[in-house]
């Protein structure tokens, strides 16, 4: 039966794709609220960014011990939870009045809410569910934070043009609620086991482990775990710069960026859905290399690409043919460095341990979009352009594709000596 063309487990991937493709496009929404909130409340692009940064932090820090609660309580129950979050915080913006309340319910509500149910998610699904092709569901299942973007964020952005950012937030809600939540309830299972079957690929029976009592104490172990190993540093550090040179920059203040050179906000959101519509080609194709190449020689290959192509976007901007060229450059590379991660973090803590551990490689990941969200909205305020922010993340992945080729690979890291109870 794990081979089976109809296997329950790839309808979970669909659940998981819409899931993540909805709560990316919630997480991005900021990025097309920042000159909207600008002109309506007077506030700066660094009083905004402090609240995108705030979200981007609670996001990361939010997986480990999301994880950690799906393995107590189910990872269905969890993201009912945040999809229920998500849409009271996105309604609640509709009635703010002053910047504190942007920190509140976008930075802490929202960001920790899809935090939940971010790319730890898909890793969790992978190892629960296959034991065959885990890279490549994993590159189908991070490419969909892209394919968000790809088809919300032109929506929003013209909601907010046309109507007002109000009805952005309020798309958020009603698309969390009346779209999602009710999927996720009916379809979802938590495992393969639990509706008699075994992961997708599975020779031999394959035994569910029993759930921890203390929700949060796997979270602690598979941070102590981590901290133990070089690779886990060197995994985090280039994560770190991963996070920093997308969601932080890119995401964050690339329309931005384009209305400084005269674009519309629906234009510099057209060009993060092309980027989108591009990275699910680019992170799909490297969950299939991640089944058969060296994950860590493809980590080095992607961020030089990507150093590259961010060194050279403030000189895209004077051109719409060399715009459209580096969005679809930089698409195929936008996200295609988390099939190597995940499965360099499976191969060296072990695959029950991969969610929790990715967990807090992610945070570190989300930390550093947290740092570029707030720098680059900084030093747009400072220096009157973006300029000196690409350059710098540009050089910063340089830095992290040779890093990347330090990683060793080594036998699984062994349990830490403690009681689940």
């Amino acid at each position: 039966m794990g081979r089976c063309r109809l296997h329950y487990a790839w309808l979970i991937v669909i659940v998981t794709f819409v899931t993540l493709i909805t709560t990316a496009g919630f997480r991005a929404t900021p990025g097309v609220l920042i000159v909207p909130l600008q002109q309506e409340f007077g506030w700066s692009r660094g009083t905004i960014s402090l609240a995108i940064s705030l979200g981007l932090v609670l996001y990361g820090l939010a997986a480990p011990f999301s994880a950690a609660l799906m393995e107590r309580f189910g990872v269905r129950r969890v993201m009912l939870v945040a999809l229920a979050t998500i849409a009271t915080g996105a309604s609640l913006t509709t009635v703010m009045n002053a910047s504190w309340q942007l920190d509140l319910l976008w930075g802490v509500v929202v960001g920790s809410a899809t935090g939940a149910v971010a790319v730890p998610l898909a890793a969790t699904v992978a190892n629960r569910w296959f034991e065959t092709r885990r890279g490549f569901v994993t590159g189908i299942l991070t490419a969909s934070n892209a394919s968000g973007q790809m088809i919300f964020l032109p929506a929003l952005a013209w909601l907010a043009t046309s109507y007002g950012w109000r009805y952005a937030s309020v798309a958020v809600a009603v698309v969390a609620m009346v779209l999602v939540f009710p999927i996720v309830a009916l379809v979802f299972r938590d495992r393969p086991q639990s509706i008699g079957l075994q992961p997708f690929g599975a020779t031999e029976p394959v035994e569910a482990p029993e759930r921890p009592k203390q929700p949060f104490r796997p979270a602690i172990d598979g941070l102590l775990l981590g901290v133990r190993s070089r690779t886990f540093w060197l995994l985090s550090g280039t994560f770190f710069i991963c996070g920093l040179s997308t969601n932080g920059l890119i995401g964050t203040h690339l329309i931005p960026a384009a209305i400084d050179h005269h674009m519309t906000a629906v234009a510099g959101a057209s060009l993060l859905a092309l980027m989108g519509l591009f990275d699910v080609i680019g992170t799909t194709c490297s969950g299939w290399l991640t089944d058969r190449l060296d994950p860590r020689r493809l980590l080095a290959w992607y961020y030089a690409l990507r150093g590259l192509a961010v060194i050279g976007l403030p000189y895209a901007f004077g051109s719409g043919y060399a715009l459209v060229a580096f969005a679809v450059f930089y698409g195929l590379d936008w996200i295609a460095t988390v099939p190597p991660t995940v499965a360099l973090t499976a191969d060296t803590f072990g695959r029950e341990r991969v969610g929790i551990v990715f967990g807090w490689i992610f945070a570190s990941h989300q930390l550093g979009a947290a740092f570029a969200a707030w720098a680059a909205g900084a030093s747009r305020g400072w220096f009157g352009t973006y300029t000196y922010a690409f350059v710098s993340a540009g050089l910063l992945c340089l830095l992290a594709a040779g890093l990347s080729l330090r990683i060793s690979v080594r036998a699984p890291v062994p349990e830490l000596a403690v009681a689940t109870s």
